[in-house]
């Protein structure tokens, strides 16, 4: 089991959300912290929230220039876990379906995810680890929701194929139920009740609670190629 004192720990996605949470317990666990986003603002106020230790960069992962140029200065490191996401709508019955904008929300939870790896191979260490980010739908299909179910299988499908093809790299993904997100916690009690009343664990989940899984891909050195659910049972029911 790897330690993460003194380690480099790069997350995409890191400004808000899981993937704040997670560049929060890297650098309790003490780590030096980059975090990535498309927006500067944001990045800013992450960064300072973490303290010493830690730095932000803009990226934006639908642009393959912006994302080499993140890795070039962000320079060698030891783990990268990638969070970034977008709330496009993916929603509704197939015969009403816009392709387009599916395939835009697409463009960085898989392509965005492909091309950060791709670049990050230039600089993450021989024995290094990367952890993308699914959803439960990629194992509960809902009525409405194809193209959401197949965005979170495809994230799990390319970890593992990274898994196979980049070893000894380590590639894991996490896949997540309803996580307490800024953006979840929008949506509002009755919502949330409505979405996690029937589970085993009968609640969303915290990002800190979140968090955990990804530091436990990166600490377990003998962890390939695997998808770890931090969903409260959902899968179960």
């Amino acid at each position: 089991m790897a330690q993460l004192g003194g380690a480099k720990v790069v997350v995409v996605g890191g400004a808000s959300g899981v993937g704040f949470a997670v560049a929060a317990a890297a650098r309790a666990a003490g780590a030096e912290v980059v975090i990535g986003s498309s927006q500067p603002a944001r990045i800013a106020a992450a960064a300072a929230r973490l303290g010493a230790g830690a730095q932000g960069r803009v990226v934006d992962v639908r642009d393959e220039a912006s994302v080499a140029a993140f890795f070039d200065a962000t320079g060698g490191f030891d783990h990268l876990v990638f969070t970034a996401g977008d709330w496009g709508q993916m929603r509704g019955p197939t015969r009403d379906l816009d392709v387009e904008a599916s395939k835009a929300r697409m463009e960085v939870r898989f392509w965005g995810a492909a091309r950060v790896a791709k670049h990050a191979l230039r600089q993450i260490a021989a024995e290094g680890s990367i952890t993308l980010t699914s959803g439960m739908l990629a194992h509960r299909p809902m009525p409405g929701a194809p193209l959401t179910t197949a965005s979170a299988q495809s994230t799990e499908g390319l970890a593992i194929g990274l898994a196979r093809d980049l070893a000894p790299i380590r590639v894991n993904a996490v896949c997540l139920g309803l996580i307490l997100s800024e953006q979840v916690q929008g949506l509002g009690e009755s919502a949330i009740k409505a979405f996690t009343g029937n589970l085993p664990l009968p609640r969303a989940g915290t990002v800190e609670e979140a968090a955990e899984a990804y530091l436990y891909l990166m600490r377990a050195t003998y962890v390939t190629g695997q998808v770890v659910r931090v969903d409260g049972g959902g899968s179960l029911v």
